[in-house]
């Protein structure tokens, strides 16, 4: 099966219907397929259209959640982690270096904090069962050995840094994409631009947005994985029935040019003056790019389709980073910016419970199993207990989980990907499925490797394989779905305008 866009020939009885395609509805659609039920997984938009295209492209290990007291969700985070990068997505994942810089400025208080932080992330890392060569254990550097791997930190008052290590995506985008790729081969429908107009007590009416017709469809079980739009999905009445009231918070993100913090070889950490522990990232990405965030600011009112950084947060994360680097940041250094939402529970008397530290599974009166909360490195065991929660409470013959032993498809070990002689940029984002990439492509359109391995330009590596590749076998229908999420050019606003005439292009080849 492919991913398609739109309800055409779509089956009216299935046993999970799945509601959001970001990297939780995704990985309930794999999981529920891989345990021999029927589904059908659907999103409104796009896959990764919502929060699972707006994160740090990070792996984390649950370091965070250690600090305030939860053990079991850290550890839970840890296994995840792990999985992810050594069985699940070895091809989409890397491990990455992160440098905390010890500098004058910083207090007792703080540094200690740091090295004791970055200890007991290991303990987390052994406790998973990760391997050492993958994530190797932490060590304190010389300020020379700390400017060896940031060359543009501020030197004044540096007295050297800390060396821990993390996991770090590829791209989350494509990790989602992965998914529902994976869950369509191994049988599921995978339906993009299909509204949930209500689900409830088995019943689904989706709307096709390709062509305005409605479909029912029934369900032994509906899985709502809409994130920070999860109390839409049952109507104002149901979601208060439920159970599900959310208040979403906002983790903003800028984009660099990699001059701007030139030849990083780790991501920084730099402190936040003032706060004991906290952070704003310094992430060097494969593109050229740098991720600089994240900020936690609420976010009342309606939710947006796609949210909007504010000016404060980008002056924020700016002044940070600037105090910790030789060179000032400017605004005009900013040629890109993102904001993602966290969906918080509403406590219902002004509280919030964050559920971005536990995820939560809820089946309520409309027999609909809403799971909200987690991180992007959690998904998989999301999508595990949102699976058992639904087959349990419908009493669904289905087999065992199997997902932390499934890899996606294109994973393999590091070994066999370095041996491939595809282009490293394939390699990197589909692993060994890049001969497909490249070769599907030649058989579309007829053209030579070349041309299709050609650069859009220096600075925004994107090629015409790619993007066929996103159009034949990933479900893209349009140009922003191809520069928004299947490559992420869409992050820089000049790079993007350089990249639609070869999407353009992609769409006119793949429709003659």
């Amino acid at each position: 099966m492919r991913i398609t866009p739109g309800l055409a020939g779509v089956r009216g009885d299935v046993d999970v219907l799945v509601v959001g395609l970001g990297v939780t509805g995704a990985g309930v659609a794999l999981d529920a397929a891989t345990r021999g039920l029927s589904v059908l997984a659907v999103d409104a938009h796009d896959l990764a259209f919502g929060t699972s295209r707006w994160s740090s492209k990070m792996v984390h290990g649950g370091l965070r959640y250690l600090a305030k007291g939860q053990v079991g969700v850290a550890h839970e985070s840890a296994v995840e982690r792990g999985i992810l990068m050594e069985v699940t997505a070895p091809h989409l994942t890397r491990s990455m270096p992160m440098l905390i810089p010890i500098t004058s400025s910083m207090s007792r208080l703080q540094g200690g904090l740091s090295r004791a932080g970055l200890r007991a992330g290991d303990l987390l890392r052994r406790g998973a069962r990760t391997d050492a060569e993958t994530l190797p254990g932490p060590r304190h550097l010389s300020a020379t050995e700390t400017l060896a791997m940031a060359p543009s930190l501020r030197a004044a008052g540096l007295r050297g840094g800390l060396l821990g290590w993390d996991g770090q995506l590829e791209d989350d985008a494509r990790l989602v994409i992965t998914l529902a790729r994976t869950a369509a081969e191994h049988g599921a429908q995978v339906r993009t631009r299909a509204r949930v107009l209500s689900a409830a007590h088995g019943e689904v009416r989706l709307r096709d947005e390709t062509t305005g017709s409605e479909v029912v469809v029934r369900a032994r079980a509906i899985v709502n994985a809409a994130g920070v739009w999860a109390d839409q999905v049952l109507g104002e009445e149901g979601s208060r029935t439920d159970g599900i009231r959310l208040r979403p918070s906002r983790g903003t993100h800028l984009v660099l040019r990699a001059e701007s913090v030139p030849d990083l070889r780790a991501s920084v950490f730099a402190p936040v003056p003032g706060e004991t522990n906290r952070f704003v990232m310094v992430l060097p990405q494969p593109d050229g790019t740098v991720y600089v965030g994240l900020t936690d600011e609420p976010a009342p009112g309606p939710v947006p389709d796609v949210p909007e950084p504010t000016e404060t947060e980008i002056g924020f994360l700016l002044d940070v980073v600037s105090a910790a680097f030789a060179r000032p940041l400017h605004r005009s250094d900013v040629v890109g910016a993102f904001a993602g939402l966290r969906p918080l529970l509403d406590g219902g008397d002004g509280s919030t419970a964050d559920l971005s530290r536990k995820h939560a599974v809820i089946t309520g009166p409309s027999g609909v199993t809403t799971v909200v909360g987690g991180k992007l490195t959690t998904y998989r065991r999301m999508a595990q207990d949102a699976v058992d929660a639904a087959v349990a409470h419908h009493g669904l013959a289905a087999g065992p989980c199997v997902t932390a032993s499934l890899p996606l498809l294109g994973a393999a070990s590091r070994t066999e990907l370095a041996a491939l002689e595809e282009p490293a940029r394939l390699v990197r984002r589909y692993g060994t499925d890049a001969a497909l990439v490249l070769s599907s492509a030649r058989e579309v359109t007829g053209l030579s490797d070349a041309e299709l391995l050609a650069t859009v330009s220096d600075t925004v590596p994107v090629t015409l394989a790619e993007l066929v590749f996103g159009i034949t076998h990933e479900g893209a229908l349009d140009v922003d779905d191809l520069l928004d999420r299947r490559t992420r050019v869409g992050l820089v606003a000049e790079d993007r305008a350089a990249a639609v005439p070869l999407a353009e292009r992609a769409l006119a080849l793949t429709r003659t």
